[in-house]
């Protein structure tokens, strides 16, 4: 049987390309210990939204850093909890290049179980793009 190739579609929003900017997420760009997310928190800065809140913290690298954090009592199910975390790692993906260079821990702090994809992306959207300079 042959093996028949996919045809990948994007829509010219989604293909972003600058020269020089690199897009990835890559490890360099995400919070992993637990030290890193307590030190955040401890900084005591956060901008509130409908359904995130953004804590940040100033963190004297080159580039922005990003956890997410997501509780089982907001998104019960797993399914949900990953659409959450993988929305927030594209918006954060997308628009790393222009953010200030902070440490940032983005919350779920409300129930999203009835708030559409485009909701969610508006308001990490709004939150990143109110950040202090």
């Amino acid at each position: 049987m042959p093996v028949v190739r996919r045809a990948v579609i994007a829509s010219p929003s989604e293909v972003t390309e600058l020269p020089g900017v690199d897009f990835r997420f890559r490890d360099a760009h995400r919070l992993r210990k637990t030290d890193e997310y307590s030190s955040v928190f401890a900084f005591r800065r956060a901008i509130k939204g409908r359904w995130f809140i953004v804590h940040y913290r100033p963190n004297g690298l080159e580039t922005a850093r990003l956890g997410v954090v997501v509780a089982k009592k907001l998104a019960r199910r797993a399914s949900l909890r990953n659409l959450l975390k993988r929305l927030t790692r594209e918006n954060f993906r997308k628009t790393r290049a222009t953010l200030p260079k902070l440490d940032l821990v983005v919350r779920l702090h409300a129930k999203a179980d009835d708030a559409s994809r485009a909701q969610l992306n508006e308001d990490l959207a709004r939150l990143l793009a109110r950040l202090p300079r």
